[in-house]
């Protein structure tokens, strides 16, 4: 709700040149990442030895305390420092993920976290949108505050809506007993596909994030100036679309025909639909495209959770998938400043056709990496058969 407007906040606290609100911008955006990316683990540590419904009020209670705090800022440097401590506290949905998982059968986590997903998508979609027409009704510290009320409505009905079933750590099971984080690093090193999964997390989201900057002028150059904010938010929109209509489908064909499999699917999908926007000439291929890369990005997030759900012991899943958020995080961070560059060096088409061709490596590298694990898997059985 409040990234739209965050750029014309900072222009708020003085005259400053275009220059520094751009560059200020980028690092009060991008601090956030940075410290979430180191906070995540511990997060999922915690949760993994002390239950995750409390750390989820908790997150919620510290990003509700810092927006509503940033709706008081009257410097940059203030409002930088609690994006920063917002960082810190920031775990929310990678934490759902890992509470919705220890709660759920194997057999049905696909489909569930699917719509996780689904519910993470729309607050995406809507967001930005409501924010806007807040900040225009209101003005920039008012909506801060109305966001920090719906922050802090949720740490509520979490701590009054959810029950939580506590596992009972012991030695006698390997989903039971208690892990170092040495144990946990070493649980990760000696599976080649989990690692594999945890790893494409950046190089997945520095794809999808390295067209994020650059989209709206890649619309006024193939649509010219007339209604380009409109325009350029549907474009936007229509990847949100996708991804709405089918992550928990995917989720659920996942848990049928093995995550692994799906994953592999969606990342040549989605590496072939990125492909042609290097060649679009019209505002409607563009958003065509998008809306078919929504629907195999869509995919992608839940296919991950539910794999790590399924190899991953319960009382590390949240550090595991902690881990996976730094490395999404690290994604976030890399993708704009890369495709921005590679925009700015070699033209708009150089980004999709870069982008297109990393989705499909992801894919060939984990097709790879899956098969070798079936042959193993393979061979073992065939020794032990005979």
């Amino acid at each position: 709700m409040v990234i739209p407007f965050l750029s014309l906040y900072i222009e708020s606290f003085g005259n400053y040149p275009d220059d520094k609100v751009q560059i200020w911008s980028g690092i009060t955006f991008g601090i956030t990442f940075v410290t979430a990316f180191i906070f995540s683990p511990i997060w999922g540590r915690i949760g993994d030895q002390y239950g995750r419904k409390y750390i989820l009020v908790l997150s919620a209670a510290g990003v509700g305390l810092s927006v509503l705090f940033m709706g008081f800022a009257t410097t940059v440097w203030q409002l930088f420092l609690l994006r920063l401590f917002m960082g810190i506290v920031t775990g929310f949905i990678p934490m759902s993920q890992a509470f919705i998982s220890t709660q759920t059968p194997k057999k049905i986590a696909g489909k569930v976290l699917g719509t996780l997903q689904t519910g993470n998508i729309t607050g995406a979609l809507m967001g930005p949108m409501l924010g806007g027409m807040l900040a225009d009704r209101f003005g920039f510290h008012q909506t801060f505050q109305w966001v920090s009320v719906t922050i802090f409505l949720s740490a509520l009905l979490v701590l009054f809506g959810i029950k939580e079933v506590r596992m009972k750590l012991s030695d006698d099971s390997r989903d039971y007993r208690s892990y170092s984080m040495k144990e946990v690093i070493q649980f990760i090193f000696q599976r080649p596909v989990l690692l594999t999964v945890l790893l494409l997390s950046t190089f997945i989201q520095i794809a999808h994030f390295s067209i994020q900057p650059i989209l709206s002028l890649f619309v006024q150059e193939i649509h010219g100036p007339e209604n380009i904010a409109f325009f350029a938010g549907i474009a936007f929109s229509a990847a949100g679309l996708g991804n709405l209509l089918m992550s928990r489908n995917w989720g659920a064909l996942g848990d049928r025909f093995g995550h692994i499999k799906i994953l592999i699917i969606l990342l040549f999908i989605a590496g072939i639909v990125y492909l042609p926007g290097a060649f679009v000439t019209d505002i409607w291929q563009l958003i065509i495209l998008r809306f078919l890369l929504g629907v195999s990005i869509g995919g992608i997030i839940p296919v991950r959770m539910a794999y790590i759900r399924q190899v991953a012991p319960l009382s590390m899943q949240g550090e595991v998938i902690g881990y996976n958020t730094s490395l999404r995080f690290l994604g976030n961070i890399v993708g704009p400043a890369l495709g921005g560059i590679i925009a700015a060096t070699f033209g708009f088409s150089a980004v999709f056709i870069s982008t297109g061709a990393l989705l499909l490596l992801c894919g060939i590298v984990m097709f790879l990496v899956w098969s070798k694990q079936e042959m193993d898997l393979g061979k073992w059985r065939h020794l032990l058969k005979h």
